[in-house]
């Protein structure tokens, strides 16, 4: 194993830049997607949420095949960046054209474009996404530094969703006499989904020019053997072999069902279950911008203070509470709790909503941080590096699930009947009584038991100092 060697700030940074175009992505598809196609293109809800499910079952069946390619390729630009690179246009396109649907398409030809153009696009960021989350690990050798180097992606993609929701919320959608809410405006998704796309562009290519520079350092492709049928299933058999991966991957697994649910639910939750307006929503993105920076100092320092385990188990704990209490007391209709429409109402949103600002970056550059420590472990059981695959088939673990709780979403969605072009305050009550029993304490059931999971996860700093070192031994 290479002598640990520190990352320049501008190296780290050029990494974390490189997040937001998940997140620009992301954010158009979780709050916007599956509203756009069902409330303003009209389509049946479940066969919106079906067509999302495929589109993501599809991408994540992708991720292991990328990552075992991605941990295979020999050029003299090193295995990942050509990749980042090839991603970029292709990606790009996809995602105007999943917003630009031909007008006067029947329900079907509307699902087929939704499910054709949603599978390119997830396909096309997982040839960006499963390379770059391997390259962090490549790159940073270091129990700490790998917190660190993480922490900046995760502080960079999270401002990313602030800007993104706020212009979202406040600058592409505004509330108007004609439409409220202010998403139901179909004339200003195009827009939306050119410069989104631009943003994944520029971000992708500032990541590959500014770490660039660390290619001679990266890590040789090692000799495998040939690429078979069973190669795939090969691989994956080695990596869950090792007991702190299948904790974490089983932890990640239930945590996305419960984000898929949410997805789906989120711009529905804000606008029908809390009465906000879009600007009352794009307050969120202050939120972001307040809480972020913070979550950016927390991420080291608590694994420092906690290690890693107990780093993503505190915040997630704390932000099941947070989202769940304001909801429950709201469907208990307790009578002490403000009603919708003061400002008190928006300022527990608010509160509530700035915790999970705080846990989101955390739990997320952890678990990367984890896997890259487990992937030295691995190393050492097995020999053979594989950081692809590892990160691989976290996204498909990630995905999968996903795609089951968007699907289930979508389901639900029609299952109590909710109307399309549906504006604010005029849905029926037990409608949104059953909207806001899912999307929390429902589904925080499945975040409960990845509490569990968690416990199960074995590498603390010891550990893999001690993982290190004979890795270290091995190679001289």
């Amino acid at each position: 194993m290479p002598r640990s060697r520190r990352l320049s700030v501008a190296t780290m940074l050029s990494f974390g830049i490189g997040e937001a175009a998940g997140a620009f992505k992301n954010m158009a598809w979780g709050v916007l997607l599956l509203f756009y196609y069902q409330q303003v293109v009209g389509v049946e809800a479940w066969l919106v949420g079906l067509a999302i499910a495929v589109s993501v079952l599809m991408d994540a069946v992708t991720d292991p095949l990328i990552g075992l390619w991605s941990d295979r390729i020999r050029t003299r630009w090193g295995r990942r960046h050509p990749m980042l690179v090839a991603a970029a246009l292709p990606l790009a396109a996809s995602f105007v054209a999943l917003f630009n649907p031909p007008a006067g398409m029947t329900d079907m030809q509307s699902f087929l474009w939704l499910m054709t153009f949603g599978i390119l696009v997830r396909s096309l960021y997982t040839f960006y996404n499963i390379p770059h989350l391997a390259l962090g690990a490549e790159m940073a050798h270091d129990y700490d530094q790998r917190s660190t180097l993480f922490a900046y992606s995760a502080f960079i993609g999270a401002m990313s969703v602030a800007v993104s929701y706020g212009l979202i919320m406040r600058y592409y959608f505004p509330t108007t006499p004609d439409f409220d809410p202010g998403l139901l405006n179909a004339d200003r998704y195009p827009r939306l989904s050119i410069d989104f796309a631009a943003v994944m562009v520029i971000a992708i290519l500032l990541c590959v020019f500014g770490t660039r520079r660390e290619i001679p350092n990266l890590r040789a492709t090692q000799q495998r053997e040939r690429f078979g049928l069973w190669t795939l299933f090969k691989e994956m058999g080695a990596v869950f072999r090792n007991r702190s991966f299948r904790a974490l991957f089983f932890a990640i697994v239930l945590g996305s069902v419960v984000g898929g649910v949410e997805s789906a639910f989120t711009p529905f939750m804000g606008v029908h279950f809390w009465g906000f307006t879009t600007e009352d929503l794009s307050y969120l993105a202050i939120v972001g911008f307040l809480a972020f920076p913070v979550s950016f100092v927390l991420i080291p320092a608590l694994t420092r203070l906690l290690d890693k385990r107990m780093a993503v188990m505190l915040p997630l704990a704390c932000w099941i509470t947070a989202v769940n209490v304001p909801i429950c007391l709201r469907l208990l209709d307790v009578p002490w709790y403000p009603a919708n429409g003061t400002l008190a109402v928006l300022w527990i949103f608010l509160a509530a909503s700035t915790v999970g600002a705080l846990a989101a970056p955390v739990i997320g550059a952890t678990q990367n941080s984890m896997i890259a420590d487990v992937a030295d472990e691995h190393e050492l059981e097995t020999g053979i590096r594989r950081e692809g695959v590892l990160y691989a088939v976290r996204a498909f673990s990630n995905k999968a699930t996903a795609a089951f709780g968007t699907l289930f979403g979508g389901v639900l969605l029609s299952a109590i009947e909710f109307p399309e072009k549906a504006v604010r305050g005029e849905v029926h009550a037990d409608t949104v009584w059953n909207l806001g029993f899912v999307a929390g304490p429902a589904t925080s059931t499945f975040s409960l038991l990845a509490l569990l999971f968690y416990l199960r996860y074995r590498i603390n700093r010891r550990r893999h100092a001690e993982v290190v070192a004979e890795l270290r031994e091995r190679a001289s």
